[in-house]
């Protein structure tokens, strides 16, 4: 079957290519935010919004202005895709799924830009990329690319690296059945404890990196309040932008170690199981709990789910969740005896009716797996 597959990659441009490529991101961004404001003023005048047609049609005579003249300069698909972008904003916006759009700014830490593949202008040949206005770009071919490319979004981090992301349409081919089902209890502890008795560690990233990034963070702060000092604008500040990169190196070596694990460990799941039993988790009203806030946002629940489910669909597997309101801790697994509710402190219990003795964590793993089996066959 058809899917859409992405593929990133590091790009490693030369001087000229680097300036072409952030003077695209800032007319992506100027195109964007002008729309939006024209948008706005449309609706407080008319009461009325604007659409992706009447917002595109207004670029070629921006092009000829001179105050706007250098969007000539770059990809025209790319401005496209911002007024794309924008539109597919409110959209969502309409459809109450997001917030309404606010402006792009400069001061984000990635910043980035989409183009779409017209008449070949996007390829790989050898080691290097092809993407409109920049030519050839060198980068790391880490994998090869198969299927028909799409779309690419180059994109720029806060440490300085600079990244393509390639969409593309490729045949993707279901994997043989296992005929095996597994469940899986989501924890801070331990990040999964699954139905078969095993236990995956979290590996904690954050919490590793904690006293580095504390302390290159204070180094962050002290030379942003010497830069004020001597009456330097931060953005001028050398030595502040240098320290700058090294802390955004530091928390992009912690979300690239997350990833890996979770592509990773997703990945094994998928491939021998057929059927993924999972607890649907309210990740935002847990993330209300200060004290656990942190943790939670560390094991990055949500994402683990988001990459099983997408896999799931490509390779023929099924995906069920198990609503957050069962008591998948409070019931005995063996004969189904529901007791009071325990308190977290307690991790293993007796049940009074079979005397089953449980783990707490690997008795709710093993209940999710029996309730998402039920499920299934309503």
């Amino acid at each position: 079957m058809l899917r859409h597959k992405a593929y990133k990659f590091r790009l490693y441009p030369n001087i000229e290519q680097e300036i072409l490529i952030a003077k695209t991101i800032g007319s992506s961004r100027f195109v964007y935010n002008h729309m939006l404001n024209a948008w706005n003023i449309s609706y407080k005048e008319t009461g009325k919004g604007l659409s992706y047609g009447k917002c595109s049609a207004m670029l070629p005579s921006m092009k000829k202005s001179e105050d706007t003249s250098w969007l000539k300069e770059v990809d025209s698909v790319a401005l496209q895709s911002s007024i794309k972008d924008l539109a597919e904003s409110f959209d969502r916006f309409f459809k109450k799924q997001t917030q309404f759009p606010k402006f792009k700014s400069k001061k984000n830490p990635v910043q980035s830009y989409t183009t779409k593949n017209t008449n070949n202008n996007l390829a790989i040949i050898g080691n290097k990329v092809k993407l409109p206005k920049l030519g050839l770009v060198s980068f790391s071919k880490s994998r090869e690319v198969n299927g028909r490319i799409l779309s690419a979004t180059i994109r720029k981090n806060a440490s300085g690296k600079f990244f393509v992301s390639l969409l593309c349409e490729e045949e993707i081919a279901e994997l043989p059945k296992t005929n095996k089902s597994i469940g899986i209890d989501l924890g801070i502890t331990d990040f999964a404890i699954l139905s078969d008795g095993q236990r995956l560690d979290n590996h904690r990233f954050t919490a590793k990196m904690a006293q580095k990034l504390k302390r290159e963070q204070r180094k962050l702060s002290k030379r942003a309040l010497v830069a004020k000092q001597n009456g330097i604008h931060l953005s001028e500040a050398k030595n502040y932008q240098k320290q700058k990169r090294k802390v955004a190196r530091l928390h992009e070596k912690v979300v690239n170690q997350r990833n890996d694990f979770l592509n990773k460990l997703s990945t094994v799941i998928i491939k021998n199981h057929d059927i993924i039993c999972i607890e649907d988790l309210n990740t935002k009203g847990m993330l209300r709990n200060r004290k656990l806030a942190k943790s939670i946002s560390d094991v990055s629940w949500s994402s683990f789910v988001t990459k099983l489910q997408y896999k799931a669909d490509w390779y023929g597997r099924e995906i069920i969740k198990v609503g957050k309101w069962f008591p998948s801790s409070q019931i005995c697994s063996k004969c189904g005896h529901k007791d009071g509710k325990k308190s977290l402190e307690i991790r293993e219990w007796t049940c009074p009716t079979c005397h089953s003795h449980h783990d707490r964590d690997i008795n709710a793993s093993i209940n999710i797996l029996n309730e998402g089996i039920r499920i299934r066959a309503l």
